[in-house]
């Protein structure tokens, strides 16, 4: 095993600079990865830009890893095994110890670390992880294909699967990026009436290959009205971090239908309490989930053939390739390569 390793870590808000460290040994409970691959996701602006309050600098970022076991500390399950290819998402583990671990509620666990904010992330070559929260990778996916799928996939297929939502129902999904182009994949796989929300034509028919039934743009259409016209829709998943964008969906609901929070906005929701009391409607947040959810997300995408839409950039172009995810140029995602290093 090396003895030193590369990184790309925030020295500074703004600046990814990359640095040479010395390897770590796993704690008790932990595991050392050899990292292949790491999404870029746009949570981590908020380490990068330095807009998370309580990270300590410097810090490397991203929490959609794939790697390969390096070596286990004591006390790990005996299922890790050294070479194993395992993921880690932004979930780092549950302690096993709080009031929700003792619930089973583990993606509730507030004794966790967040993978790229409270403790390094995957911009490097290798990272130290807890066990428990420890993702089996199917060999059927490669490890730029699934490291996407440890944050946005997890994301948005938990949601739906939390949704309620039966086979033929409505359910419409705006913003088709990162997250959206594999919501509305797995809407389709999962038998429901796609609709997808957008901003432009540029899209449209790319969005319907993806699965969509329907493609609904802002910028020419009356996207409540349309959704109006079609009974409502029974779960519209946003993705998007625009509340502002968010709000005005609210009446295209069907009565008991639900809003479906997975984007994180800065600003709060405006909901109308009529809204909420007439038609019984609701909102619900989601978080990403457990590493068994993480599980049971990889194993639908192998079986149902969904796959996210990559491009990749070495370790080394970090920085380059977190601007091209943040400016939208993106189809859809950025994923990091570590290579070999003699």
């Amino acid at each position: 095993m090396k003895k030193t390793y590369r990184a790309m870590q925030v020295s500074k808000p703004g600046v990814l600079e990359l640095v040479e460290r010395t390897a770590p040994e796993p704690g008790a409970g932990e595991v050392l990865l050899q990292v292949e691959a790491c999404g870029i996701c746009g949570a981590d602006a908020g380490v990068v830009e330095g807009r998370e309050s309580g990270v300590e600098l410097p810090r490397v970022p991203g929490h959609e890893i794939v790697g390969r076991i390096a070596a286990i500390g004591a006390g790990s399950p005996s299922c890790w095994k050294i070479g194993q290819r395992v993921g880690v998402g932004r979930l780092g583990g549950h302690c096993n110890e709080c009031d929700q671990c003792r619930r089973g509620q583990f993606h509730l666990c507030r004794n966790q670390p967040a993978v790229g904010s409270s403790q390094d992330g995957g911009y490097a070559e290798m990272m130290l992880a807890r066990s428990t929260g420890l993702v089996a990778i199917p060999d059927e996916l490669d490890s730029v294909e699934a490291a996407p799928m440890l944050c946005a996939g997890l994301a948005t297929f938990n949601a739906l699967k939390k949704s309620a939502a039966q086979a033929g129902d409505l359910v419409a999904i705006q913003g088709i990026g990162g997250l959206g182009h594999l919501a509305v994949q797995y809407a389709r796989k999962m038998g429901f009436k796609v609709v997808a929300i957008g901003r432009g034509t540029d899209i449209a028919s790319e969005v319907l290959r993806l699965g969509a039934h329907v493609y609904i743009d802002t910028h020419t259409e009356d996207a409540v009205a349309r959704l109006q016209g079609m009974g409502g829709a029974q779960v519209i998943l946003t993705t998007i971090t625009d509340s502002a964008a968010v709000s005005p969906l609210m009446p295209a609901l069907a009565p008991h239908g639900k809003l479906l929070v997975v984007g994180v906005g800065q600003e709060p929701l405006a909901v109308s309490p009529g809204l909420l009391v007439g038609g019984e409607r609701m909102v619900q947040g989601t978080i990403t989930g457990t590493p068994f959810e993480s599980e049971k997300t990889l194993d639908f995408s192998v079986l149902a053939d969904v796959r996210p839409m990559i491009e990749t950039m070495p370790l080394e172009r970090a920085h380059e390739a977190y601007r091209r995810m943040m400016s939208g140029e993106a189809r859809y995602r950025m994923v990091l390569t570590m290579g070999t290093r003699d």
